[in-house]
């Protein structure tokens, strides 16, 4: 119900045998309903009982016709027509109740209401000097929405929209439901005063809206609400951050890291879920201390060394489930503090040894050819030429 403008009961009147309770003042919003709760009494006499009460609501002090009569429980009168099927008596005249529920308030409805009751033909009489002045308002009232609560992923539930100061026997009031949550349902089921869905994890921080139109004052109102869905842990990341590189890279879960030995490492873990999961961390199974307690996703190793060597773990708790991600961190000596030879530079010996073991026998061979040139040309000739000169016979024995 709409909250009504309540002031002080009336008690007014020269006659103290006809008393009206009702409130002076009413205050209603156009398209919705009001309860008026109302009380009344006449003089009574015995042979009452065997005739019949009625009473009568009027928007006019005239009160002779039907021109201005709203409601009644009298079957021989017949109220105005832009009051039929709005204006209701809900209270029982035989226990002096004169309440009057109004729905489907319209701005003509606005007006000063006279009551008159009748019985016999001794008690004929319109309360004059004690009247309902009803007021209606613009429509400002907006839907409610109600939901159990917390919104789970993956759990069926069921939202009812519902408009505050509507009530049961003026015109049906048209629903529908619009949001991003909605995609996937059928377009009938969207308009209805109950919906059911099932959330889902991207459905968490977009907008659900409930319209309701009235179709009496051709007039719609709406609600929208944020969803606030929790869902378990997914999409967890590690990122890491080295000391020499601003840009981080991702691991990934099983992956294996090689960091060098002395290097800065900054590792990152990060879990999508609602409310945030509780992160922590753990090396070969021992939990380990967060860098910042304020953020247990991020751990930091300022110094690289052998004890950082194996599985490290990032553990993802959250009420609806859990999540980890585990990669190996492999420690590398730098090359400033490496006096051996790799396997590429040890591999490349037995080459460099053919090319130098070719080099000498080619520089000695060339050493030999280049003495016995010189050996030939300067003492072989001078030899030559002595023998020569042995061998030859001398002049005289030459015969003619």
């Amino acid at each position: 119900m709409v909250p009504l403008l309540l002031l002080p009961l009336l008690f007014r009147g020269e006659d103290p045998e006809y008393q009206l309770r009702v409130q002076e003042s009413v205050t209603v919003q156009e398209g919705l309903c009001v309860h008026v709760p109302c009380s009344f009494s006449y003089p009574w006499k015995w042979g009452y009982s065997w005739t019949m009460l009625y009473i009568y609501w009027f928007r006019d002090r005239d009160t002779s016709s039907n021109r201005y009569l709203v409601a009644t429980n009298n079957p021989q009168r017949a109220v105005r027509t832009e009051a039929r099927g709005r204006f209701h008596l809900v209270g029982d005249p035989r226990t002096n109740n004169c309440s009057l529920r109004i729905t489907d308030a319209v701005r003509s409805d606005e007006g000063v209401y006279f009551f008159r009751v009748e019985r016999g033909e001794d008690v004929r009489y319109t309360y004059t000097d004690r009247t309902m002045t009803l007021r209606v308002a613009a429509l400002t009232q907006e839907p409610d929405i109600h939901f159990p609560e917390p919104l789970k992923s993956g759990w069926p539930t069921e939202l009812a929209c519902s408009l505050p100061g509507s009530c049961g026997g003026g015109r049906p009031l048209t629903f529908s439901w619009v949001g991003a949550a909605l995609d996937s349902l059928d377009p009938e089921s969207l308009h209805s005063s109950v919906l059911a869905f099932t959330p889902r994890p991207q459905d968490h921080g977009t907008n659900l809206t409930c319209q309701v139109k009235l179709p009496e004052v051709q007039a719609t109102v709406e609600r929208t609400i944020r969803l606030n869905v929790s869902y378990a842990p997914h999409n967890l990341t590690i990122s890491i951050f080295f000391s020499n590189v601003t840009v981080p890279k991702t691991l990934c879960n099983g992956m294996s890291l090689p960091v060098l030995e002395g290097q800065f490492l900054r590792l990152v873990c990060v879990a999508d879920s609602n409310p945030p999961a509780v992160l922590s961390w753990s090396q070969e199974g021992k939990a380990l201390s967060p860098s910042q307690p304020s953020a247990p996703g991020v751990l930091e190793l300022p110094h690289v060394g052998a004890g950082d060597e194996g599985e490290f773990t990032c553990q993802a708790q959250h009420p609806l489930g859990s999540q980890h991600i585990s990669f190996s961190l492999s420690v590398q000596r730098s090359p400033s503090s490496c006096n051996c030879v790799t396997d590429e530079q040890e591999g490349s010996w037995p080459l460099v040894l053919t090319l130098l073991r070719g080099a000498l026998m080619g520089a000695g061979f060339l050493l030999t050819y280049g003495l016995t040139w010189i050996y030939y040309t300067r003492c072989g000739g001078r030899q030559e030429a002595g023998l020569r000169v042995q061998t030859e016979p001398p002049s005289f024995w030459r015969r003619d």
